[in-house]
């Protein structure tokens, strides 16, 4: 007797096989998909606030809910300016300080690491004018082939710096209109889930609503104890600079590596024009290692990765695993997408202990 397959699966195949295709169409479009999968988390994160706000009365009236999301867009801005305001100073104060003190610093470092270098069989000048000379020789060897990279690179970031001020002029206002019908489109987005399995998806969605607000209430921990940590401990080695850039450094910590790279580089640049020996430089490597591990072993494991029932290898490894397969991107969805995930393998988990392929 030949094998036919029932209306229920046929149409349970159809609409599978209409998913994949809209999740391969989203692969597809990922690049522009960058600026609503932005606001879409930025939502997600500041729903809460205009709910709150919503609530409020002006007068006897209730707060209208365009008035506080607008509110709380203009705030998010504001934090975004104050951020820039305190890097902004603080690179306009260093930067040509240091142009006046790198021949100095190319002089003394020829003279520590040169002798080095000459016992390994490496003449290398490495000041002022051993780097012209390297350079003057490198550009008149291979002129055409610099000139044709520099210009690919102008090309190529010239596309970039279009698409990411692209971004940041669309991303308010798609935020602005998700804010405005969250819970519209929240419950739009329920009703297109099959009836039986509204109940299970329901529960599933409040497990993970909960846990994602763990991980943000750990994350801004994480950032306030950085933020704490890093000002104290480049206080505590005498740097002038030592508030403003250990607040960038803790607040940007949730960029993975970008806030630590570049509180790192403000650190060294005050390092090499406040110390004239090596004793600022040991001092932010130092502060700056102490960092990376207190941050990567303990308090993110701890504070995040406990608070969203991840185990720390698996934080770990969920860091690495993202940021392998999807770049920069990856790296700051790596907790959240990992929370979710520990949900559904949860469920994935009792299902099949609870089935009778496992019993029998």
């Amino acid at each position: 007797m030949p094998f036919s397959f029932t209306d229920e699966q046929k149409q349970t195949a159809l609409w599978v096989g209409i998913g994949l295709l809209l999740v391969a169409l989203m692969v597809a479009l990922g690049p522009i998909l960058t600026p609503f999968i932005a606001s879409a988390i930025l939502a997600y994160a500041l729903n809460p606030g205009v709910d709150w706000l919503s609530r409020r009365r002006i007068g006897k009236f209730p707060f209208p809910r365009a008035l506080a999301v607008l509110i709380v867009i203009l705030l998010l801005v504001f934090a975004i300016l104050a951020v820039i305001l305190i890097v902004v100073p603080v690179l306009r104060k260093e930067l040509p300080l240091l142009q006046n003190q790198i021949p100095t610093f190319l002089t003394k470092l020829d003279g520590v690491i040169g002798p080095h270098l000459q016992d390994f069989g490496i003449n290398v000048r490495l000041d002022g004018t051993g780097i012209k000379e390297m350079l003057t020789k490198q550009l008149s060897t291979s002129g055409d082939e610099i000139w044709a990279s520099v210009l690919a690179s102008v090309k190529v970031g010239g596309t970039a710096v279009l698409g990411w001020l692209a971004t940041i002029l669309l991303v308010p206002v798609v935020l602005f209109y998700l804010l405005q019908d969250w819970h519209s489109i929240v419950e739009r987005v329920g009703k297109l889930v099959p009836r039986r399995w509204q109940g299970k998806t329901g529960a599933m969605t409040q497990e993970v609503d909960s846990l994602l607000a763990q991980y943000l209430r750990g994350q801004l921990l994480v950032m306030l104890v950085l933020a704490i940590y890093y000002s104290t401990g480049l206080a505590i080695a005498g740097f002038d600079v030592a508030l403003p850039v250990g607040i960038i450094t803790g607040l940007l910590v949730f960029i993975p590596y970008v806030g630590f790279g570049l509180g790192l580089v403000l650190a060294l640049i005050a390092a090499m024009l406040q110390f004239d020996g090596l004793h600022g430089l040991i001092a932010v490597a130092i502060v700056y290692g102490i960092g990376q591990v207190l941050e990567s072993f303990i308090l993110t494991p701890r504070l995040v990765g406990e608070r969203i029932g991840l185990h720390p290898l698996v934080v770990i490894f969920a860091l690495m695993a993202f940021g392998q397969l999807f770049g920069f991107v990856g790296i700051l969805l790596a907790l959240p997408c990992s929370a979710v995930m520990s949900v559904v393998v949860k469920h994935v988990k009792a299902h099949y202990l609870k089935s009778s392929f496992y019993q029998h």
